[in-house]
């Protein structure tokens, strides 16, 4: 039941975020809207801020279970956005309230495992140091997640996965050389 009630919450309050700005959310509507009373929200959180903090974070770690593996960056972006794809008014309503930093931890956390997942598979076969490795994932990290916030402040209006995509083709070859120049120990 207590599993029932939570998820119950969590479709609620998805569905309400979908539909106005969080600063227009209240416990009351959430409870009016999946039919249970002001204790039992209080029984699973404490309060709204921690409710949000809590379903973002079960998100990520949702997200993370699912992509064990990540065969390009293309994939690890797709895995990144998945919930601002499916929930465009939520995603937006997130970004531009006080839940901020909240959403941009979660972005982080997901962007950081698909990115990290990718490297790790793509350099198994290659005997690059921990250092470089370590260098390599953060920067794609900073790429995912930038390009990331830049879509949802530009309001989610480009088609990111095709520009991500055609950035990818751009760049092609780019990790490859990395790679020989990480095992050679080449530096600048």
């Amino acid at each position: 039941m207590a599993g029932f009630t939570r998820q119950a919450i969590r479709n609620s309050f998805i569905k309400l975020i979908n539909e106005r700005p969080l600063a227009q959310i209240t416990v009351k509507d959430i409870v009016e809207d999946c039919g249970i009373n002001r204790n039992s929200f209080y029984y699973h959180y404490q309060d709204l801020p921690s409710m949000i903090e809590e379903i973002i974070l079960e998100d990520a770690e949702e997200i993370i279970r699912r992509h064990p593996t990540v065969d390009s960056l293309e994939e690890g972006l797709d895995a990144a956005i998945s919930f601002a794809l499916e929930n465009r008014r939520a995603a937006l309503h997130l970004y531009h309230s006080s839940s901020r930093d909240i959403y941009e931890q979660y972005l982080w956390r997901v962007c950081g495992h698909v990115v990290a997942t990718y490297i790790n598979t793509l350099f198994s076969g290659y005997s690059v140091g921990k250092k470089d490795k370590e260098i390599i994932i953060r920067y794609y990290k900073w790429i995912c997640f930038g390009a990331v916030v830049d879509w949802l402040s530009g309001g989610m209006n480009d088609d990111i996965q095709a520009i991500f995509h055609r950035m990818n083709q751009l760049k092609k070859g780019m990790l490859e050389e990395i790679i020989r120049r990480s095992i050679s120990g080449e530096e600048s």
